[in-house]
């Protein structure tokens, strides 16, 4: 069996410009976006080994005109597919529809495919597009996360297909119903398997979207999302741009009080990451007042990842972090009290920052039991995240793992099935 050869056609267009390896094209790169006047734009060798292995990515806009500038090829010759496949009849690059310019172009924007000369496709497409990815959407809270994941890759693709074949209304239709999509693509690849690197690239994909619907509200949604990604691994400064991006997007739209706050909450997980649970805190305190207070405007039927109970959540695992234990035990049971069926799947987070509550506490025994909740959860549904805080509170339990009660929960936690499911995901 042959060994695969990476992008051969990067490879030998970097060696004919006379870059013996992939650092020279790297650093060239980054000199030459700024001769073209493309400020901040840093490509780094490992950038360039994603781009020369067997299945590059799809470069960022910028990362596009610098390529092509300097190479001297188009995208396709150097190798790289398009997400939506090739199209003879698609229109070229350089007149496609922009998303966004200046500071937001930054982000990293992807390429969605230009208008075609005339739609293929009934008004009525558009509308069974979007029912399908509202099904998807109300799956994602009991289908298991490795299942529903192709189906929602290939309803992306799909919608990129009809994005090509359909215009004016039933177009814009096509593209919100696809930006959701690459949204919860996101989502699950973020949150449920974890895959950051994957989660940015549909996201990216996403903004474009919805930048072709014209729906800053979605926009904002998308952008906030791709905040976490920096967040979680504590780059404040990168999650900070994103977020005001967000809010900036949502001021050019009817915002409701409850997505509104959803950002707050957005902010706060991000700072409490970053070692900032003051800050956090504040900032939890500010969307509960925005909560309280409301406003006319009537949330979108994506939003359907927050409420008042999730921000009660959010605020009982930033309290934990704080040491702050009896209001984070009290926030978090509220959470729980205040959840629909609608919302068990976010059950085994909270199950595990219970967990932490007692350990730090002194409670070993109380300890075990949240954990053991939350195991039951994730028999149900599962969700990385759940698990994320199983093995912390686990953790945790170091001192007590003599205890009686530790060690029937390793017999549940490593147990045949528990071990298998985990290590499938």
């Amino acid at each position: 069996m042959s060994r695969p050869t990476g992008n051969v056609r990067l490879k030998a267009a970097r060696v004919a410009a006379g870059f013996n390896s992939q650092q020279d094209l790297a650093d060239a790169l980054t000199r030459h976006a700024k001769d073209m006047g493309i400020r901040g734009l840093s490509i780094g060798v490992r950038q360039v080994r994603r781009w020369e292995s067997d299945s590059p990515p799809w470069p960022q806009p910028d990362c596009q005109r610098v390529l092509v500038h300097l190479l001297g090829q188009d995208m396709e010759a150097l190798g790289f597919t398009p997400p939506w496949g090739t199209d003879d009849s698609r229109q070229p690059s350089h007149s496609r529809r922009a998303l966004v310019t200046g500071g937001a172009a930054s982000l990293g924007l992807a390429v969605l495919p230009g208008r075609s000369s005339a739609a293929t496709h009934p008004v009525t497409a558009g509308t069974d597009f979007h029912a399908v990815t509202r099904s998807h959407r109300r799956l994602y809270w009991s289908v298991t996360p490795t299942q529903l994941h192709p189906a929602v890759a290939a309803h992306a693709a799909l919608g990129c297909s009809l994005l090509r074949e359909t215009r004016d209304s039933t177009r814009h239709t096509v593209a919100a119903a696809l930006a959701e999509t690459y949204l919860l693509a996101g989502r699950i690849e973020f949150f449920d398997i974890r895959e950051p690197s994957r989660a940015n690239d549909s996201l990216l994909l996403a903004l474009q979207a919805a930048g072709e619907a014209d729906d800053p509200m979605l926009g904002s949604a998308i952008i906030a999302h791709m905040a976490f990604i920096p967040g979680w691994v504590a780059d404040r400064d990168a999650a900070l741009e994103r977020m005001t991006a967000a809010r900036t997007y949502a001021r050019r739209a009817p915002a409701s009080a409850e997505f509104l706050a959803w950002l707050d909450a957005v902010e706060a997980e991000c700072e409490t990451r970053c070692g900032n649970a003051r800050t956090a805190l504040n900032l939890i305190g500010h969307a509960e007042d925005v909560l309280a207070a409301g406003n006319d405007h009537s949330s979108p039927e994506w939003l359907d990842w927050f409420s008042p109970a999730r921000l009660a959540a959010f605020k009982g695992n930033t309290q934990v972090i704080a040491g702050h234990l009896p209001q984070a035990r009290e926030s978090l049971l509220h959470a729980l009290s205040s959840m629909t069926s609608a919302e068990d799947k976010q059950r085994s987070v909270i199950y595990g920052d219970l967990a932490a509550v007692e350990v730090a506490s002194g409670n070993p025994e109380q300890a075990c039991g949240y954990v053991g909740q939350a195991l039951d959860q994730l028999a149900v549904t599962w969700y990385a995240t759940g698990m994320d805080r199983v093995r912390e509170a686990r953790r945790a339990l170091a001192p007590y793992q003599h205890e009686r009660c530790v060690r029937d929960l390793d017999d549940r936690l490593y147990d045949w099935s528990t071990t298998v499911n985990v290590l499938s995901r």
